[in-house]
């Protein structure tokens, strides 16, 4: 799989490009600084309890080209706006279907669109030759209730492994026990140490019963958003298991992940030495020391641009500042 460094947003950057590997391609982009802005409010809302539930609207269920299963939900609204979500194994998609978009022209009533019609507004969804079969059953609303929360369309997972000097691979970093005063700086900046046993609000995939995935976690709230952060050094750790399979469970499954660098003085992180096919965004982070934090960023290349604009040098002062950067970037492409 491709991946590229991308920093900010696609406009008035200055954008370079060159060859690591067979693999990887390098593409830099800064930009001026912009004040941290959620983008697109309206996708960060739960669609199907906003727009669907309670409403007339269809559920589908089928398999895509690749034999993987997926949930197709429309719903029509006034002026023959259609909205549909679209939920597989890569997260929750959404579009607007407004009627000039399917309309036959002339003057004539817009005919509805098929599901392969609407289906093929998604990417990589034109070549789905089988029709998904509609689902009745009033049960499912709920499973997809649960599933949209689990998505991350109000609440976000982002994983967080400590990179010591000299340590490559994902295996390595996910050994690490404990971090230093600097590692503990910065998710105590994130967010706030929470007990999970017990705990009643958004958990990220964690065990709040019995201790199975750690005893505490970073967790925040940001503009109406819940985070919970995945921190290595706080999942179980097996002298037994170098892979650190646990742990890897959680992390490698978040779609951005967080990369802490204890070394400040030279970046050597390299996506290629991470094994997921989930994580599409790495923030590799280091504190310098009477500079403040700097920031690297690593994206698959399917991931568009997205904002706000990175400062060059990239070096934040402020870590307020900072914090407001990290969480509202991966809340605009989660």
């Amino acid at each position: 799989m491709t991946k590229g460094l991308r920093h900010a947003h696609p406009s008035n950057v200055t954008r370079y490009c060159f060859d690591l590997t067979d693999v990887f391609c390098v593409v830099v982009l800064f930009g001026p600084p912009s004040a941290p802005v959620l983008e697109n409010p309206e996708f960060q809302t739960r669609w199907y309890f906003k727009y669907f539930l309670g409403k007339m609207h269809q559920n589908y269920i089928g398999v895509d080209g690749a034999r993987e299963p997926y949930l197709l939900s429309v719903v029509q609204e006034g002026a023959g706006l259609l909205r549909a979500i679209l939920f597989n194994k890569m997260g929750a998609h959404k579009i607007y279907l407004p009627a000039s978009a399917w309309s036959g022209g002339g003057g004539q009533t817009p005919t509805r669109p098929t599901v392969k019609q609407i289906l093929a507004q998604f990417t990589a969804m034109e070549r789905v030759d089988k029709v998904p079969r509609e689902i009745t059953c009033p049960e499912l609303q709920k499973d997809i209730l649960l599933l949209e929360e689990q998505e991350g369309s109000v609440n976000f997972k982002i994983g967080i492994m400590l990179m010591r000097p000299g340590q490559r691979t994902d295996d390595e970093m996910l050994s690490n026990e404990k971090g230093n005063e600097k590692w503990e700086r910065f998710i105590s900046l994130l967010g706030d140490k929470i007990r999970l046993r017990g705990w009643n609000r958004f958990r990220g995939g964690l065990d709040v019963k019995g201790d199975m995935t750690g005893s505490h976690s970073i967790y925040t709230m940001h503009q109406g958003h819940e985070i919970m952060f995945h921190v290595s050094t706080m999942l179980p750790f097996s002298k037994d298991n170098k892979q650190q399979l646990e742990r890897k469970r959680h992390i490698g499954n978040d779609i951005v992940n967080i990369i802490f660098t204890e070394d400040s003085t030279h970046n050597t992180f390299n996506p290629q030495y991470v094994k997921s096919h989930f994580t599409h965004i790495f923030a590799v982070v280091s504190e310098v020391d009477g500079e403040g934090y700097r920031l690297s960023v690593y994206s698959d290349d399917s991931v568009p641009p997205f904002g706000p604009s990175l400062p060059c040098p990239p070096v934040f002062n402020d870590p307020q500042l900072f914090r407001e950067f990290l969480l509202v970037s991966y809340m605009n492409l989660a």
